[in-house]
């Protein structure tokens, strides 16, 4: 699924199953929210934290793509191609992180 088909399966899934969208302030919420559930993960799988019992079957996958889906939402109800932006945002990081890391010796 490219990123402009996730965002045209969202939008319909929207308009078929959830009504309509949250409003913009309510869906940055739920994504934090979200986001919220997958740095617990991280940090008991896979941090210093010991994972609790309740937490051992969560599904990071499912979590992250909670994430994306929440992100699509925003992005579709505010006029974001995230295709468009997300070529311009890799355009950027590579005229400004093109070599930076490179040299960092903390990577090797």
């Amino acid at each position: 699924m490219t990123i402009n088909e996730l965002q045209a399966t969202v939008d319909r899934w929207i308009k078929e199953h959830g009504v309509r969208y949250f409003d913009e302030l309510t869906n940055t919420a739920v994504l934090m929210e979200e986001v919220g559930e997958v740095a617990r993960i991280m940090s008991r799988r896979y941090g210093e934290q010991s994972e609790k019992e309740s937490d051992k079957n969560k599904d990071l996958g499912d979590e992250l793509s909670d994430v994306l889906f929440v992100l699509t939402c925003i992005a579709n109800q505010t006029g974001v191609d995230l295709t468009e932006a997300m070529a311009k945002n890799l355009e950027k990081k590579t005229k400004r992180d093109s070599e930076r890391h490179k040299g960092n010796e903390k990577l090797f």
